[in-house]
């Protein structure tokens, strides 16, 4: 089956950041230079779970002041929106009450967001291996792409945020379709390198080879980019054996990589708790952005669902 993307996917027409107050500034910078490049809306949203609590200056009653909440935080947002508007680019400004992850998710069914972006950070005892849940709930439920900005991603504003190399990890399983051909839809977009990474774990190369080599491999992954793309982009293929979140990490190093495209499914209870899978790990260490498609964007894409292992999973593009 063929995978449907959106245009708005590649091409975002608007994009929403979601922020903390104070804002992560990397990734407003990121955001920001997305908005430039496509010439798309911004909107600046914000979602607080404590209100702004006022004295009432005739009775001396405290009270809870939904509006003065309201418009605290959206002063806290106004330099962010001016540097929008002084670029030339429309901005709204949003602020809600309420859980940031739902408010973000439900605010995203109300409009027509191409890409939402947002930073993550790394707190908690087990250090870089937590992402944070907010980040956590918005990558696995959004309906569409989430680009984040971790705590090790170099700020690309030195090199005005170009995009020439673009990895992305998947498989040749049928069901891994929709990330490749949304990784090949961003490189055609940017005019960038798009590199095709699977791993064999070591305990499955056997299987996984049955009588074919490593070359084989990779030349047949090329198929799993949309024949109208293939002429368009530069594509090099890569299969190795290893771990896979290691491979990735040292891959979009080695090959000096500005983005990193994941699908965002497979992880077993295990590894949500612990923030210890594939997407976790990615997140945590890579030095460049990552953008991510949850299973509700793979869903509707047509991508088939795939009974996980008992142990976590990697498969497909998605983790």
């Amino acid at each position: 089956m063929a995978s449907v993307l959106k245009p708005g996917w590649s091409k975002p027409s608007t994009i929403l950041f979601a922020t903390e107050i104070p804002a992560n500034q990397k990734a407003f910078s990121f955001a920001l230079a997305q908005a430039r490049e496509f010439g798309s809306d911004l909107i600046l949203f914000h979602a607080y779970d404590t209100l702004v609590v006022a004295a009432s200056e005739a009775s001396g009653i405290r009270y809870y002041d939904y509006a003065a909440a309201a418009r605290s935080e959206k002063q806290h947002l106004e330099p962010l929106a001016l540097r929008v508007r002084e670029a030339g680019l429309k901005c709204e400004v949003v602020v809600r009450p309420g859980l940031p992850a739902d408010e973000i998710l439900a605010y995203s069914h109300e409009r027509e967001i191409d890409r939402i972006v947002m930073g993550t950070h790394s707190p908690g005892p087990i250090g870089k291996l937590l992402v944070g849940s907010v980040a956590e709930a918005v990558l696995r439920t959004a309906t569409s792409p989430v680009y984040i900005i971790g705590p090790e991603v170099v700020d690309g504003s030195y090199r005005n945020f170009a995009m020439r190399t673009i990895l992305c990890a998947t498989s040749l399983n049928e069901a891994s379709t929709v990330v490749p051909s949304f990784a090949a839809a961003l490189a055609a977009q940017h005019g960038a390198r798009l590199i095709l990474q699977h791993v064999i774990r070591p305990q499955e190369r056997a299987e996984f080879l049955a009588g074919r080599s490593l070359d084989e491999v990779e030349a047949s992954m090329f198929a799993l980019i949309p024949r109208k793309l293939q002429g368009q982009i530069a594509i090099q293929t890569i299969v190795v054996p290893g771990d896979p979140t290691e491979e990735l990490l040292y891959q979009s190093r080695a090959q000096l990589v500005d983005l990193i495209v994941l699908g965002a499914h497979g992880a077993s209870a295990f590894a949500a708790i612990t923030r210890h899978g594939v997407v976790y790990k990615t997140l945590a260490h890579a030095h460049c952005p990552v953008i991510t498609l949850s299973p509700v964007v793979l869903a509707a894409c047509g991508s088939k669902s795939e009974k996980l292992r008992p142990a976590e999973t990697y498969m497909a593009g998605v983790f």
